[in-house]
């Protein structure tokens, strides 16, 4: 697959991320461990649903994902999309020889990619609620994105009962207030949806793939 390789005007949210991930790149693997949880499990689920053909990644970060979808969906054409160069070049090393068939694309995920095809499953690990303001804006346009019989993917923050993890959190640029969920449901049909808790209900995570 040709690597695509695509530069677009520098924005102010753009910029806070790609101060944000210049050193959070360098720790991410070996930190987030902790936290994001349920990444493999959605991929899982939606093997059990789907073999999809054209697979694009919102907000693939260091690839480990870009990997998973790689081993789960060998014959796929696969995008890993992300606004931090620095998440980028982790992930060009973690890819390895998969950079043969996984495209990367630095940008933002607020308008058209202009490409040919459209895709049978797109995917949004642990992005959605760190794009503030923008979310809304990636949901709708991976909704134009998909093919017609296309499904969306998520696992993310969901939400959580104390206020001031819920400030901790929003310090790192995560807003946890339970709109992500809320808005795919509306927006697609569907197929799965979980919230699970995480540390005795310390906060929630959710799992959901829904149908264009």
């Amino acid at each position: 697959m040709t690597q695509i390789n695509v530069t677009l005007p520098t924005t102010d949210q753009s910029l806070r991320m790609e101060q944000y991930y210049r050193l959070h790149s360098k720790i991410y693997d070996a930190t987030r461990w902790s936290f994001l949880f349920g990444r493999r499990q959605i991929i899982d689920k939606v093997a059990a649903l789907r073999t999809p053909s054209h697979i694009l990644e919102v907000g693939c970060g260091t690839g480990k994902n870009l990997v998973a979808l790689g081993q789960t969906f060998p014959q796929a054409k696969i995008i890993g999309l992300d606004i931090s160069e620095s998440m980028l070049s982790v992930a060009r090393k973690n890819l390895g020889s998969m950079t043969k068939r996984i495209s990367l694309l630095c940008t933002s995920y607020d308008q058209s990619l202009k490409l040919a095809q459209s895709f049978d499953l797109i995917l949004f690990s642990y992005s959605l609620t760190m794009m503030n303001p923008g979310w809304d804006q990636a949901i709708e346009q991976a909704y134009h994105d998909l093919a017609d019989d296309g499904l969306i993917a998520a696992v993310d923050f969901h939400n959580s009962r104390l206020t001031g993890f819920k400030k901790w959190m929003a310090v790192n640029h995560v807003r946890m207030d339970g709109h992500i969920y809320e808005k795919l449901n509306q927006r697609f049909s569907p197929e799965i949806f979980e919230v699970q808790p995480a540390y005795g209900f310390l906060w929630q995570y959710f799992l959901f793939a829904g149908k264009k």
